[in-house]
């Protein structure tokens, strides 16, 4: 899986070579390809972005710095993902749709926003990671790199995958390890008895309570 990430912030994307994802990339199952938007920008003082048309506070990035430097990466066929709080709102099931591209462009943006004839021009998907706005798209990105790439193959154990939050449309049941007792907390007794039917059928019915109380929308 290869991730290219357009951004006027390169070196901000390094948050997201940690843990699962570092391995994948050590694995070389994930590239992670930052391209500086500067690199092509429109004079020597590298300006990739602009005063509003039609007035208004702050800066626009500019199209071309944009445009060249999608060119560059030669991938006509790749989906374009623009990180905009005005996108649909990123879930498992994107990130499970996006798992399936071998190469996925990132485009984050910054300031004010991006001139709306770049997103008419290459942008394939609009994407927010919630109801807020950030400073730019880099940590958005971040979001989404670290979601898509450990369901990846090979990246985590598959088992692994299997019953977390939102794998079957559920939260995930609770946890344990040891100690057995803490702070008078103990651990559940059916997880002790080896009776794997029965922890089975203990872990899906907390999953279901945990979803009714938590996030009881996802059952709707």
């Amino acid at each position: 899986m290869n991730f290219h990430i357009l951004t006027l912030f390169p070196e901000a994307i390094d948050g997201v070579k940690h843990s699962m994802i570092k391995r994948g990339i050590d694995d070389g199952k994930i590239t992670i390809n930052p391209v500086h938007i500067r690199d092509f920008a429109i004079n020597s003082r590298r300006q990739a972005d602009d005063y509003p048309y039609g007035g208004g506070a702050g800066m626009i990035m500019r199209p071309e710095p944009i445009y060249d430097a999608y060119k560059s990466l030669n991938l006509s066929q790749a989906k374009v993902v623009f990180l905009t709080p005005s996108g649909r709102v990123f879930n498992q099931k994107i990130a499970q749709e996006f798992a399936q591209e071998t190469d996925l462009i990132l485009l984050c943006g910054h300031y004010e926003g991006i001139d709306q004839r770049i997103v008419d021009e290459i942008v394939t998907d609009e994407i927010s990671i919630g109801d807020f706005v950030l400073t730019g798209g880099e940590l958005a990105a971040m979001v989404v790199i670290d979601a898509v790439g450990r369901l990846v193959p090979d990246v985590i154990k598959p088992e692994s995958l299997a019953h977390e939050s939102f794998s079957d449309g559920l939260l995930e049941y609770p946890q344990y390890t040891r100690p057995y007792d803490f702070m008078g907390h103990k651990v559940p007794e059916i997880l002790l008895s080896g009776h794997h039917g029965e922890i089975a059928k203990w872990r899906s019915e907390k999953a279901l309570e945990a979803t009714r109380r938590k996030r009881p929308d996802l059952l709707m």
